[in-house]
């Protein structure tokens, strides 16, 4: 009897390279491993989407679209190539309009896409209805999504495998039109048993001839369990990754589940052990210089309690450690839990997954529930949809006050085109404005990225990778035995006995980071009764909205930070005149740096 096959979908370029460098790949350095993988056999990637498309404008300062072609060159013509789709938010945190969708979908088909998978972190059906009619109206495949988490102990209501049935059965009764159906574990936290009851569901309700497939991630060291599990219950394609991209906070190894499947009757994407050796090699010549983040690496035994998705983990440690914030990620992984019990169980998949960790950042930042993040309030009250269950009422209260939000039960897409900065009008007039061609692509990028899309489009990106290189930086001697050195961010003065070449340490002490001259004071807090307006956390300067002579009141924003994809106000403490401006747009300032002086 023959082995029944199962398709096989390389993660790698797109959820590897999110789950393990935060996204930050540049194009030319992974394009040959594309190449080898096709001569390996794989014929089924994951090129693009989620993301995959902001990151390359927000920190690689490349195209996506170009890249999307140049993949599919390596890729070839007959090669299904899928991308990841947010419903409503498309590639996006944000809601998008009927406008936007219909242009990701029509720019992504004309960029080489061959199918998208299309997901709701809330599993809310009415932010799956346009983009899905849109998908195919442009003649690409549509995966339709059901997202999967475990909850927080003693959390119900959500996330068993009846509730999944109720979303399924939402779906088929919606008369979405679909091509096959993924159950998306982001986090990696649902249980073996849950999975095999879940997919043996699926199949009861599709019948034999719709194709079913699990995604899920290492990161909480289940996911061979599950896959096998998933194969049981009637699965037909599982998704892996090649290392160095595999394990920990991505899929699988693709090696890995040839290696647990030997003796079943799976065929696994018909790969062959030792043509896989040959692309894992290419692959690990290709990202050599890459820093590989510890935590990439590591299975979690918190995650199963506070979900937080590999997707989203690396690029959030990323964004700290570029803050040079990171010694708080164990305590905003600790502070998720009761976010996630607070906040009505959306799955913990972007863009969800990202307003539960802004959420609980804050509450380490700032103190519990001092400050709402944008994003996770606006989901309580109810703008990104319907949550599966109703949210903590002292929460909802909370988040309305603070965003002067009222709670609403109107369809996200229909804010959404209510809102006219989501108009494509809108964002031609922009591009106009900076005399930047207004074509679709340009559109499309101006509206997902907004001020970062514009910066790329006017020669102004950055390229912010994390290579081996830029972690430990070569040592720069300060005196005849004193050396400067950058270790991962951070600046250490060095003294040794004896020459450099052989010598014996004598000394290592942290150097000062801040940008500040060591004799100038930093004040303690930017709403304080100062006339000294500081950074309250290590950012980058967003926005500087006053000038030199100008009048502030108290309370007034002056500057706004951005860090963790949050924007973060900055308030004089006192009525004064601008006497100093003494950051500058774009730079990264330290927790605590005078930003502003009055007078």
């Amino acid at each position: 009897m023959a082995k029944k096959f199962i398709d096989i979908m390389d993660t790698t370029f797109r959820d590897g390279f999110q789950s393990v460098f935060g996204a930050r790949v540049l194009m030319n350095d992974f394009l040959p491993a594309v190449s080898a993988a096709k001569e390996a056999g794989i014929n089924h990637f994951e090129f693009g989407g989620g993301a995959r498309f902001q990151s390359l404008y927000f920190y690689l300062n490349e195209d996506a679209f170009t890249m999307m072609d140049k993949f599919r060159e390596a890729a070839g013509q007959d090669a299904n190539l899928q991308t990841l789709s947010r419903g409503v938010n498309t590639v996006t945190l944000d809601t998008g309009s009927r406008e936007l969708i219909d242009m990701h979908a029509k720019l992504f088909a004309k960029h080489g896409t061959t199918t998208i998978r299309n997901f709701d972190a809330l599993n809310d059906v009415k932010n799956l209805e346009y983009s899905a009619q849109r998908i195919k109206h442009h003649g690409l495949k549509h995966e339709v999504v059901v997202t999967m988490m475990d909850l927080p102990p003693n959390c119900v209501g959500a996330h068993d495998a009846e509730f999944y049935e109720k979303c399924l059965r939402e779906i088929l009764d919606s008369g979405i039109e679909f091509d096959s159906v993924c159950f998306k574990d982001a986090s990696g936290t649902s249980s073996p048993e849950k999975v095999y009851q879940t997919i043996k569901m699926a199949r009861r309700l599709l019948g034999d001839n719709v194709h079913l497939r699990l995604h899920t991630h290492e990161t909480a060291g289940v996911s061979i369990a599950c896959y096998l599990a998933a194969l049981e219950a009637g699965a037909d394609g599982i998704d892996l990754a090649a290392s160095p991209v595999s394990g920990g906070t991505s899929q699988p190894d693709i090696l890995t589940m040839l290696h647990a499947v030997k003796g079943k009757d799976y065929d696994l994407g018909g790969l062959e052990v030792d043509k896989i050796l040959k692309y894992e090699d290419v692959l690990h010549d290709c990202l050599k210089d890459y820093f590989m983040p510890p935590e990439a690496t590591q299975v979690s035994p918190l995650i199963p309690f506070s979900p937080m998705p590999g997707g989203a983990l690396t690029a959030n440690t990323q964004m700290m450690r570029d803050n040079n914030i990171l010694d708080k990620f164990p305590a905003v992984i600790k502070a998720m839990r009761e976010v996630v019990e607070k906040g009505g169980y959306g799955t913990s998949v972007t863009p969800v997954s990202q307003f539960y960790f802004q959420q609980a950042f804050n509450n380490v930042m700032f103190g519990p529930w001092k400050k709402i993040a944008e994003g996770y309030g606006k989901m309580v009250l109810g703008y990104f949809g319907k949550t599966p269950v109703t949210p903590s009422a002292d929460i909802v209260e909370l988040a309305a006050k603070q965003l002067n939000l009222e709670p609403t039960t109107a369809p996200a897409i229909d804010i959404a085109d209510q809102d006219e900065t989501k108009s494509i009008a809108y964002t031609k007039a922009i591009l106009e404005k900076e005399g930047i061609e207004a074509t679709e692509e340009n559109i499309f990028i101006a509206a997902a990225c907004k001020e970062k899309g514009i910066a790329y489009l006017k020669g102004e990106g950055k390229v912010m990778v994390r290579k081996n290189s830029d972690i430990i930086k070569p040592a720069t001697k300060s005196g005849s035995n004193q050396f400067s050195v950058t270790v991962n961010g951070h600046n250490y003065n060095v003294e040794v006995a004896d020459g450099f070449d052989n010598f014996t340490l004598k000394s290592i002490t942290p150097a000062k980071e801040s940008n500040q001259p060591k004799d100038e004071p930093k004040a303690v807090s930017s709403t304080g009764a100062s006339n000294e307006i500081t950074a309250t956390m290590s950012a980058e300067v967003f926005k500087i909205l006053v000038n030199i002579g100008d009048s502030v009141k108290a309370g007034q924003t002056v500057v706004i930070l951005e860090a963790m994809k949050m924007e973060i106000p900055i308030e004089a403490g006192c009525d004064g005149e601008v006497e100093e401006i003494l950051i500058s747009q774009g730079q990264t300032v330290e927790d605590g740096q005078l930003l502003v002086k009055l007078k």
